[in-house]
């Protein structure tokens, strides 16, 4: 087993180790998740071609995929109803609601920085080589 030592060393060499946020970077900022659970957060429970629908240029792949990562991850919880046609829902939980201020403080960030940002960008491009 790993001592406190031991953790505390790795920590000092690796960044991801060092930084305990990396792991919640990983999960809630991978491309598509903030849509989808800011669109289940809105809308509430959703059917997979609503959602879909609602969040346009994702593919049905990359939804299904992320859909079941945020399943594993406890964020969105996944109903089958046995019927004829099946029919499955997504919801999100909880865990997934949690991070609703978070969200709203980085739209506000967005909001009075993304201007700031787009003007360096201008100006490091007009500098280039």
């Amino acid at each position: 087993m790993a001592t406190e030592t031991d953790r505390a060393s790795a920590a000092a060499t690796d960044p991801e180790l060092a930084c305990p946020t990396s792991a919640v970077v990983d999960i809630v900022f991978s491309r598509w998740t903030t849509p989808i659970l800011w669109t289940l957060h809105t809308h509430g429970r959703q059917r997979f071609v609503e959602l879909e629908r609602r969040i346009g240029a994702i593919t049905a792949k990359v939804l299904t995929q992320r859909l079941r990562q945020l399943e594993r991850d406890g964020m969105v919880v996944r109903t089958y109803h046995p019927e004829v046609p099946p029919r499955v829902e997504y919801e999100i939980t909880d865990l997934g609601r949690s991070l609703a201020p978070l969200f709203a403080h980085l739209s506000q960030w967005a909001a009075a920085n993304l201007d700031r940002v787009e003007q360096a960008r201008h100006a490091y491009d007009e500098q280039a080589p």
